[in-house]
């Protein structure tokens, strides 16, 4: 018969005795392995800026991990002698990651215990790291995520935005054709959208916001935690005029509200200044036109292309 003592949690949520010889009672601490047992992926977040925004599981973790595997070594380095951490370090970034990630299994499958990161942030989000987790996931490797920084977290932590319900998609494509695409897919989401973008691609995609979702409230937030942190705030239009005056640098992320989810009454002239464009792109006919703009404005189909036909 089990005690009360027995049968309560550990700190986080495993129980005593639940896990392998020779780890802690919290089931987290690296160490050695039962023979045959295979180590554990521990999926570590770094800062995304300030040195300090790092956890203290985190420094245990890597402290005692055999192996950190990081996207940039030398940058990885930097925070690492600022915690003293000692353990030895390999790369694994976009280039070797599919080549690479086979070596790293082999060790964790002989009991070591690895750490994973990248330059800055949870790995994974816009980062290598998922080719790695998803190797190890097919062979039942324990993965332990250690979390901490996300940028487009905390942008939108200080966004004033609504963060209730919100869509993340990555980098938005580098060039404009198929960021408008995009973006006019998304007129009638009505969860605040979530953008990384180029600070040299900054002015461009503002423009291209402001041409296909109109006046939304827009934040655009840079070097967050660090030492020029900074949240611009309104509308696209009076952002890339205020941007215009000077070079923007660092990291930047993009956060623009949700619609109101009504259907908008697409006009003529929007339905032929998006002919014009598909014109420039090429290599469509004009019934495939008309389904496109159709598709991108939800507006009838046989509607657009009798404009395009007389037009």
């Amino acid at each position: 018969m089990r005690t009360g003592k027995e049968n309560h949690l550990c700190r986080n949520g495993i129980r005593k005795g639940g896990g392998r010889k020779g780890r802690s009672s919290a089931g987290d601490s690296p160490g050695p392995a039962d023979p045959g047992a295979s180590g554990t992926l521990y999926v570590v977040a770094t800062p995304i800026g300030n040195l300090e925004d790092i956890t203290l599981r985190a420094i245990r973790v890597l402290r005692e991990v055999r192996l950190i595997a990081a996207e940039d070594t030398r940058r990885t380095r930097i925070l690492l002698d600022a915690h003293r951490i000692a353990t030895p370090m390999t790369s694994l970034h976009d280039w070797n990651e599919s080549k690479k990630c086979g070596m790293l299994i082999e060790k964790i499958e002989a009991g070591e215990d690895i750490a994973y990161v990248s330059d800055a942030g949870t790995p994974g989000i816009s980062d290598p790291g998922y080719i790695l987790i998803r190797e190890a996931v097919a062979r039942n490797i324990r993965v332990a995520p250690v979390p901490g920084a996300c940028a487009l977290i905390a942008a939108l932590s200080a966004s004033g935005i609504p963060m209730d319900r919100f869509l993340f998609l990555g980098f938005l494509p580098s060039r404009s054709p198929a960021r408008r695409r995009l973006l006019a897919s998304l007129r009638q989401e009505e969860r605040t959208l979530v953008f990384y973008e180029s600070p040299r691609r900054l002015l461009a995609a503002l423009e291209d916001i402001e041409a296909e979702l109109g006046e939304r409230q827009v934040v655009v937030s840079r070097e967050i935690t660090k030492l020029h942190e900074q949240f611009l705030r309104g509308s696209a239009g009076w952002l890339k005029a205020a941007l215009q005056e000077g070079a923007v640098r660092g990291e930047v992320t993009l956060i623009v509200a949700g619609g109101s989810g009504d259907p908008e009454e697409c006009s003529d002239a929007e339905i032929l200044r998006l002919r014009d464009r598909l014109l420039h792109e090429g290599g469509l006919s004009r019934r495939d036109m008309a389904e496109r703009i159709a598709r991108e404005t939800g507006t009838s189909r046989r509607r657009v292309y009798r404009l395009l036909l007389f037009s």
